[in-house]
């Protein structure tokens, strides 16, 4: 976001680092480069922009509007950097590189790895594909083509083809000779994988551990404790759970025979887990996995749409349960005062509830080993908040209306319901997830018709057969 810091604050460089907004684009550095873009001054745009990290520098193209984001990528044309291009959110992707001339596109995809070329054309139409595959070299270019022939959201796709392997025999000087002569390493890798003479890995070791051994030591004396393998069709999800279960920084993956194929990095599990999370935000608020701050107004609209017409259509049924007891109502207008609290206090505790355990079931701590044991916590806790809280909005009922049976009935109402929206809190996520549906997507519209049916019930059958 751009920076809302006073203009007198201290400034630390284009990311300001400060106790608020943290490594937030520093909004004179923003203004100053838009002056430079409406100025047509190449020079100084290059010199505002060079600080700048890919990914702030994403940031900044993501916050613009078309036009000046347009004018900006016209204007520094050949200085545009690949990584940029793998930071940018998939939203404005296509956009942007459809802005780039196509020389600085070609120089652009060059310097990247095979893993991130591979995630750029999987956001892009299939008419785009043929730009960017042109730009590759030819040995470039059959790594990304075999990686897209992989199931998408599959290990084969997140991997990059680029690793540094040796056979299991070599020695610690064999690994430094070689690292030292070869040309063609990655930008970027941990560990030197060990392989048989038919490529199955066999151990990782560390840069870490080659670096301060002696150049007789065996490689195989030095390997990793933790070693794990990756399949090539393993899901992508599967595949963060693992790095993040088994603390990998990076690890081999092999194919359908144990060959070495790939090898898949922490940053690139860290994205998925990150997209993961993102879209489990997103979606237990019933907006769109792929919603951005770029949409267009219709795109937001559509994109929230669905979710909206099935709590319109909950919430029907709950007015059906409200209608059930009109005549109750009229004959005590309190009780249309007081409906709204119950079925507000239910909605939030089921929803508390749905989030954790829908959390819980995404990081698999939530398994049938201890569901029970989960339901039944559950259970207690919204029992002990029922109480509490209809305790609490008895007092106040009591001294509001001056009728003692109404206080009892809402403090009744008000455990029943607290009760209700725990139970549908945890059971429904679990049920949509043994069901094969994410639970993220559809527990939120289950979730409140549970509470508002049965809080409205509660408390207005209890009215019904006490007060009247």
């Amino acid at each position: 976001m751009l920076d809302e810091q006073h203009d007198d604050d201290v400034q630390t460089g284009p990311a300001e680092v400060a106790e608020e907004g943290a490594y937030r684009l520093d909004r004179r550095e923003v203004q100053a480069i838009l002056d430079a873009v409406e100025a047509g001054d190449a020079a100084a745009l290059t010199e505002l922009m060079a600080p700048l990290h890919p990914a702030d520098i994403a940031d900044l193209l993501e916050q613009l509007g078309s036009g000046d984001r347009a004018g900006l990528i016209r204007l520094y044309g050949l200085e545009f950097d690949g990584d940029i291009l793998s930071e940018l959110d998939e939203s404005i992707r296509e956009e942007v590189i459809g802005q780039l001339a196509p020389d600085v596109l070609v120089g652009a995809v060059r310097e990247l790895e095979s893993d991130d070329v591979v995630d750029l054309l999987e956001d892009l139409e299939e008419p785009r594909h043929g730009a960017i595959l042109d730009a590759l070299e030819d040995v470039d270019r059959v790594a990304v083509e075999q990686a897209l022939a992989y199931p998408e959201y599959s290990a084969g796709r997140l991997m990059q083809r680029e690793v540094v392997a040796a056979p299991e025999h070599w020695t610690v000087g064999d690994a430094i000779d070689y690292l030292r002569g070869s040309d063609d390493l990655p930008d970027q890798f941990y560990h030197m994988v060990l392989v048989d003479p038919r490529m199955h890995p066999v151990g990782n070791v560390t840069l870490g551990k080659i670096m301060r051994s002696g150049r007789e030591v065996a490689l195989a004396d030095i390997v990793e404790e933790v070693f794990r393998t990756i399949p090539v069709t393993q899901d992508e999800g599967d595949v963060a759970y693992a790095f993040n279960q088994y603390h990998l920084i990076s690890a081999p993956v092999v194919d359908e025979e144990g060959r070495l194929v790939g090898a898949i990095t922490i940053d690139d599990a860290m994205s998925v887990l990150d997209e993961e999370h993102e879209e489990d935000i997103l979606r237990l608020a019933g907006v769109s996995e792929e919603a951005s701050l770029s949409d267009t107004i219709f795109e937001a609209a559509r994109g929230r749409a669905l979710w909206l017409f099935v709590n319109l259509l909950t919430a029907i049924l709950a007015s059906l349960v409200i209608n059930v007891y009109a005549e109750t109502i009229n004959q005590m207008v309190a009780l249309a005062v007081l409906m709204p609290i119950v079925a507000s206090m239910g909605g939030n505790a089921g929803t508390q509830t749905m989030t954790v355990a829908v959390r819980a079931i995404a990081t698999r701590d939530l398994t049938a080993q201890n569901a029970l044991r989960v339901v039944g916590r559950e259970l207690s806790v919204g029992a002990l908040n029922g109480v509490a809280f209809g305790l609490l909005m008895a007092l106040v009922a009591g001294v509001w209306f001056g009728v003692p049976l109404l206080a009892v009935v809402i403090g009744v109402a008000m455990l029943l319901t607290q009760v209700a929206a725990a139970l549908g809190g945890i059971v429904i996520p679990m049920a949509l997830e043994r069901m094969r549906i994410d639970p993220a997507l559809a527990s939120g519209p289950f979730v409140t018709t549970i509470t508002d049916v049965v809080g409205f019930f509660a408390f207005l059958g209890l009215a019904s057969a006490v007060l009247l």
